[in-house]
Order: C-alpha cells, then structure tokens, then sequence
C-alpha cells in the first residue's frame, strides 16, 4: 500500500514518466449465489473503467424472481465480506429450471461507480443499480480483509468446495424425485427400489458435511438413475418421431 502511494505521489509530482497511473479496484466485487458462494465478476487489482457480463439461470420452476446481491471482498462465503447493494428482478415468465437467461453485468467507471445490470435474454425484462464500492472503506479495512483471505484462504477453500457438493446433490434429489413421480409407471420395482435407497444414502451424507461423501453418493444416485433416464428419454423420442419422415 505505502509502495504504491509512493510510486503515485511520484508520478503526480512529474519525476517518473516511464509509468502509467492506472485506477484499480482495490477489492474483489461478485454476486451471491446458490449456498452463499461469492461469484467474482470483478477480482481485486482491476483496471478501470472496465465492464464484465456474466450469465445466470433460475433453480426452481417457475421462478419469477431473482435476487441480485452485490458484495466486495475476497473470502469465499458472502457472509465474510462487504455488503454493497441488493436488488430483485422480477416479473421472469414462467419457465423450466435453468431455462431463462439472466445476464448481470458490471460496469465500473472512471469515477469509482459501480452499475449493476441485470437482464433476462428471452423477455427482455431488466434492471439496474448504481453503487460506490469506495463508499466508506478505508486502507485499513482493505487491509484487514486481504489479511482475512489469507488467514482463511484453506478453511474457505474447503467450505466453498463442500457448498458446492452439497448444492449440486440437492439439484439432482430434486430433479430424480420429480423424474420418479412423472415416469413411475414406466420404472421396474427394483429401478424404484435402488433410487429410493441411494436418495436416502445421498441425504444421510447432506446432514454429516463431509464432501467426499456427499460426491460419492451423487455419483451414486446418478449412476443409479442414468440408464432408467435415456431408456425413458429414448422411448419418448421415438414415439414423437413415429410417422414423421426426415
């Protein structure tokens, strides 16, 4: 921080030419996602103006909603860093999970202004937000939250990697389950059966937060549900196309 304040102060007094004096963010700003993981869209040491689009989905179907929470810092769990703004898009048509497109751009300018962008691609449904993500920060704090990071950095590294277990393991118990209840009269008892068993195995492993576990039974439960699904898949496929010349 001192060395950088030096180098700056010597560029504006005129005695070093050979430098360019470039803004940059001073911390990491991203967006909450599913198990409050910080996504960064923006990493710390960003030149400015700059601007960065990243694309999002929904998790439930139908939803109409989505919550765009900004945050800035450098630890993996939103709750470990600075809340900078929050807003919901709203009014998303009705559609499957993972259907409707929302992209989030960021858009920092010259000034220090953050703008939060947020659009659906299919409805043309959108929204924005300006924020100053240097409102009230000093070199301290920033400071104290690198040290933070750093301090943390393997404890963060596991939790984040569990979070993401335990969020791509409740996706596919939801999805099996919804598969189950649609398809059941075309599955044989032991097709039943075996789901049923590993859907048990792989919530067991959800409640004991151990990672390993919880990848092991998703493969499990995937590699149980895997060839009931294209067989389902294949039969409806057929059965479209039945008649239908190419």
């Amino acid at each position: 921080m001192a060395l950088g304040a030096a180098i700056q102060a010597d560029i504006l007094a005129g005695n070093t030419t050979d430098l360019l004096l470039l803004d940059v963010t001073p911390l990491s700003l991203g967006l909450e996602t599913m198990g409050g993981l910080m996504d960064v869209l923006l990493p710390r040491n960003s030149k400015i103006p700059t601007k960065v689009s990243r694309q999002y989905t929904t998790y439930k179907d139908g939803q109409s909603g989505m919550k765009i929470a900004v945050y800035q810092g450098e630890r993996d769990m939103v709750k470990d860093n600075r809340r900078l703004a929050e807003f919901n898009l709203t009014g998303i048509p009705g559609m499957p999970a993972g259907m409707p497109k929302v992209e989030v751009s960021f858009l920092i300018n010259a000034d220090g202004i953050l703008v939060v962008h947020a659009r659906e691609l299919r409805s043309g449904i959108e929204q924005s937000i300006e924020v100053k993500p240097q409102y009230g920060l000093k070199d301290e704090d920033v400071e104290k939250m690198l040290l933070d990071s750093m301090t943390h950095a393997k404890e963060d590294m596991d939790i984040r990697a569990l979070t993401e277990a335990k969020t791509e393991a409740e996706q596919l118990l939801t999805t099996t389950e919804k598969f189950i209840q649609k398809n059941f009269g075309q599955l044989t008892p032991q097709e039943i059966n075996e789901t049923s068993l590993a859907i048990q195995a792989l919530q067991l492993a959800l409640d004991m937060n151990d990672k390993n576990l919880v990848q092991a039974k998703t493969e499990e439960l995937n590699d149980i549900s895997r060839p009931y699904a294209e067989r389902i898949m294949d039969t409806a496929v057929s059965k479209a196309m039945a008649g239908k010349k190419i």
